[in-house]
């Protein structure tokens, strides 16, 4: 069910029952009828459920961030992305399950227990918004929020067979969005389609004056773009993206799909992103390092868990953090904690930073030829549960191809491109910074011909 049959049984179940509030149930329809007397819709969200990952604060429940030490956390306000959808009328139903922190790529992280993958439950969703991915392409709602720092959004819509949108960083709010990678983390939707992703762009996007990293610009009527024509569009098609370390049958399903786009009237061109290779490394120095800072708010002391059996302050300290966080979330501190540290520094995070310049001027040099960018979006389909738990190395190489778009702080959507072995495949588009409109439109029309 997408946004527009959810809105419309929505209207019909309240205007029928003209229910204020009853009590949530299990049957959909029910649900939809949780709200008061409809009004006229100008978003096509009206009385349509969600579901938001629970690293995005909510007012009236728990958030958790699937960490034991934010386990009774009841947030004092709520995301301004929250707000901006229960204004326009969307019901919020509950929250869902990610890697701890958002730090992982398969939703197995979580201090609440495994997400499974709908399509083959002995497989991961992705990670690290897993849950939030696994809802929509089971059909529990027809939408949901997740959260995107390396490929969180886009690479478990890929494994799940659903679109995943990243928008440009800064287009926006991620005020409420619990902290993990500052100068990465980003909100947006997860869908059934190209069309609900715009719908609810166009509510959560725009300038927020509690996040001072949103941009003060025009936010685009997503919806009307969304026409099919492509012809005369350029595409690029970097070489990097094709080769070692993604699957060839991957490969092969994503050229297919640009062939498609190709027939529909769009240019296709190769191109070349030559330091894209370096982009895994320099996320894992940067992404850990700013771990390291925004987690030690949680000291045990202003709150979450605090730990009942120390004899001192550094004890409550020690012994909060040891007893509420969790294995890799451990692992990540204590390498961002090393890379900022003195004598390394230089070495290791200031050289990433440059590092991470360099990948955003070639994309900015490539897209002075094109106007989108095509790749896989994972190098792999869902891998089995448990199969990666003990090679965090191998784990993180399923950002390959996702942590480049994020370093460079551009929009990027991941839409169904096929299948391999009866498992999904993401074909993933990358555009210029606050050119969501462009990928957009391309998602659609390869959405529209596959």
């Amino acid at each position: 069910m997408n946004i527009e049959e959810a809105e419309k049984l929505g209207i019909e179940q309240a205007t029928k029952e003209s229910l204020t509030t009853i009590k949530v149930k299990s049957d959909l329809n029910a649900i939809l009828a949780t709200v008061a007397k409809p009004i006229i819709s100008k978003t096509g969200i009206l009385n349509v459920p969600y579901l938001c990952k629970d690293n995005i604060v909510t007012l009236g429940t728990k958030t958790t961030a699937a960490s034991k030490i934010l386990e009774n956390f009841e947030s004092p306000y709520e995301a301004t992305v929250v707000r901006r959808l229960r204004e326009a009328g969307a019901v919020l139903i509950g929250k869902t399950n990610l890697d701890e922190f958002a730090m992982g790529s398969s939703t197995e992280n979580s201090a609440y227990g495994v997400t499974k993958n709908p399509v083959d439950e002995t497989r991961v969703p992705g990670g690290s918004s897993g849950g939030s991915a696994a809802a929509v392409a089971s059909g529990m709602v027809p939408f949901a929020l997740g959260s995107d720092t390396g490929g969180s959004i886009r690479q478990p819509a890929s494994f799940c067979g659903v679109v995943g949108l990243m928008p440009t960083y800064g287009r926006v709010s991620r005020y409420g969005l619990i902290a993990m990678a500052s100068s990465l983390d980003r909100i947006g939707p997860i869908t059934t389609c190209v069309k609900d992703a715009a719908r609810v762009l166009q509510i959560i996007a725009g300038y927020d004056e509690h996040d001072s990293t949103t941009v003060d610009i025009e936010v685009p009527d997503y919806v009307s773009v969304l026409d099919g024509d492509i012809k005369g569009l350029k595409i690029g098609v970097p070489k990097e993206y094709f080769g070692e370390g993604v699957n060839e049958t991957i490969v092969q399903v994503v050229r297919l799909g640009i062939e498609m786009l190709e027939k529909q009237g769009a240019v296709v061109r190769e191109i070349s992103l030559p330091n894209s290779k370096y982009a895994l490394a320099t996320y894992y120095i940067i992404q850990p390092s700013e771990v390291s800072a925004n987690l030690a708010r949680y000291d045990g002391i202003r709150y979450g868990i605090s730990a009942k059996d120390a004899n001192n302050l550094w004890e409550v300290y020690d012994k909060s953090r040891a007893q509420g966080f969790g294995v890799e979330v451990k692992r990540r501190i204590m390498l961002g904690t090393y890379t900022l540290s003195a004598g390394f520094r230089d070495a290791y995070y200031d050289k990433a930073q440059r590092v991470r310049t360099l990948i955003k001027q070639d994309f900015d040099k490539a897209f002075e030829q094109v106007d989108v960018i095509i790749s896989p979006t994972t190098p792999t389909v869902a891998f089995k549960i448990g199969e990666r738990v003990q090679d965090p190395l191998s784990m993180y190489r399923a950002d390959l191809l996702t942590a480049p778009a994020s370093l460079a702080g551009l929009p990027a959507i991941s839409v169904p491109g096929g299948e391999v072995e009866g498992l999904p495949v993401g074909l993933q588009i990358m555009g210029r910074q606050f050119d969501e409109k462009t990928i957009l439109r391309v998602a659609y029309a390869y959405e529209q011909v596959r």
